[in-house]
């Protein structure tokens, strides 16, 4: 959907930087960003797998806020909701001023968002969720089956809460908006794998045409940081999968509701997440796989039943493109977050919120490299991902929970 683009080229040759960050997404630029503000003049080398852009940074469901909402009204909840807040300011603030001083057109917009519930067990977590904004005097409007029909079109849901809270924006035009904002004193190369990282005095990593030497190596690649060795006991790769529909012919664009543009997250974490992009396209993310992606006629056919379900009297309308991604999760829903060897860090395990937790996580990361900062506040507020059972136990854990929560999620999904 974006124009094609120029990627960088790869890394050729033998290198010798103090600065080697693996991974171009959020957390990677962010902390190749902060290194060079931190440390200018230094020799600071970015290394992507593959192209800007066509990762896991680029194809989530472009949600962002400064702010999350406790997860309910206690006062622990609300404690740990502030202290995060802190940090999710910090971040989102940060990318608002680098898209509005870069010119970056990536549809960034205050939305609000909307929590939908498909059942009653949905239905009780927006009673919860309604309860928490009320007590903490944030501007809500909570939605019955009517209202929700009125906003976003779909008689699918029996509740609804709208929180003021909340921007959307095209993940894909940020991602290369942010690569192409570096500083020009870091090297951006695309198309080189880091197929090979080891110490000898100082680290060096190889790709398919260079090797390179660095002082200090900062690991963004979320879940692929398995591949190297590290952190195989506390986290889980995640297989998850979105499409979007095609132009839609205006009388069927009227029935996507009376909001110009809209996201919902479902009431169970393995619901399904619509979003309203533009004015005439739908999208649904769904489907969650441990470890191994799905067949794409499988992807195809869930997706589309999740869209008809919603949207019945547009089951004529295609589903023009279909993708997949990986996350990295942990048991406990906290990263990974700090130094794992001598002039070796990585941030890791953003379960599923990247955007914004991804971009300061990753500023403050660098912050703890070069003047060595804030790891006890940022632990503190994300807490830190604890052990999870090896193999084959893993698998079973995960398989035998995911069948439980889906049959929970039951209409959610």
């Amino acid at each position: 959907m974006l124009p094609s683009r120029v990627a960088q080229p790869p890394a050729e040759g033998r290198l010798a930087v103090k600065y080697a960050v693996i991974g171009a997404g959020y957390t990677g630029l962010a902390a190749a960003r902060r290194l060079w503000e931190r440390d200018p003049g230094s020799e600071i080398v970015v290394l992507e797998a593959t192209t800007v852009g066509e990762g896991s940074s680029a194809r989530n469901s472009g949600f962002a806020s400064p702010r999350d909402i406790p997860a309910g009204p206690s006062a622990a909840e609300v404690q740990q909701a502030t202290a995060v807040n802190r940090f999710g300011e910090e971040g989102f603030n940060s990318l608002r001023a680098l898209i509005a001083e870069h010119n970056i057109a990536c549809d960034l917009e205050v939305t609000g968002r909307i929590k939908g519930a498909a059942t009653d067990a949905g239905a009780e977590v927006v009673r919860r969720l309604h309860a928490t904004v009320r007590q903490l005097g944030l501007p809500h409007v909570l939605l019955d089956a009517a209202a929700m029909k009125a906003r976003i079109g779909s008689a699918y849901y029996q509740s609804g809460l709208f929180t003021e809270e909340g921007h959307l924006l095209q993940p894909a035009a940020l991602i290369r908006g942010l690569a192409e904002a570096l500083p020009r004193g870091v090297q951006l190369h695309e198309n080189s794998p880091v197929v090979a990282l080891r110490r000898q005095g100082k680290w060096l990593l190889e790709t398919p045409q260079a090797q390179i030497r660095a002082d200090c190596v900062i690991m963004a690649t979320n879940a692929a940081v398995k591949h190297f060795g590290y952190l195989r006991d506390r986290l889980v790769t995640i297989h998850t999968y979105a499409a979007i529909t095609d132009v839609m012919a205006p009388a069927d664009a009227a029935q996507l509701g009376s909001m110009p543009n809209w996201g919902l997250l479902p009431s169970h974490r393995l619901g399904t997440t619509v979003r309203r992009v533009g004015a005439d396209r739908l999208m649904v993310r769904s489907l969650y796989s441990y470890e191994r992606g799905i067949a794409a006629g499988r992807v195809s056919e869930a997706l589309r039943s999740c869209f008809v379900r919603r949207y019945p009297t547009l089951a004529h309308v295609g589903l023009e493109f279909v993708w997949g991604g990986t996350t990295a999760l942990t048991m406990n829903g906290a990263p990974f977050w700090g130094r794992i060897d001598e002039g070796l860090y990585t941030s890791t395990g953003c379960n599923g919120a990247g955007i914004v937790k991804g971009t300061v996580l990753g500023q403050r990361l660098a912050d703890l490299v070069t003047v060595g900062t804030d790891e006890a506040g940022v632990r503190a507020a994300y807490g830190s991902a604890n052990w999870i059972a090896p193999e084959p136990f893993r698998a079973i854990g995960f398989n035998v929970i995911s069948a439980i929560e889906r049959r929970k999620a039951g209409r959610e999904t």
